[in-house]
């Protein structure tokens, strides 16, 4: 799984961050996909890497800026009690 990172220019309220949301389901499969106005940012998980050039078209043709993209990989943590 990897988890892209992008930072969105434009964005000013709940609504904008719903756009973009949704923006990136339609055009991806993903798993998770969270935005912020107030951090300008947009977070994605997905089961494999996505082309960036895609994902930043994707975003950009709702109207909102894409200033960077950054790529990881990424694991999902569980929940324990019993941590060490």
């Amino acid at each position: 799984m990897v988890k892209i990172t992008l930072e969105v220019e434009g964005m000013a309220c709940g609504m904008c961050e719903s756009h973009v949301n949704e923006a990136v389901r339609k055009a991806f499969p993903v798993k998770k996909v969270t935005s912020s106005h107030t951090k300008r940012r947009t977070e994605v998980i997905a089961e494999a890497p996505i082309e960036e050039a895609a994902l930043k078209a994707a975003v950009e043709a709702t109207g909102y800026s894409v200033r960077s993209v950054r790529t990881e990989p990424y694991e999902k943590r569980g929940f324990s009690l019993f941590r060490k």
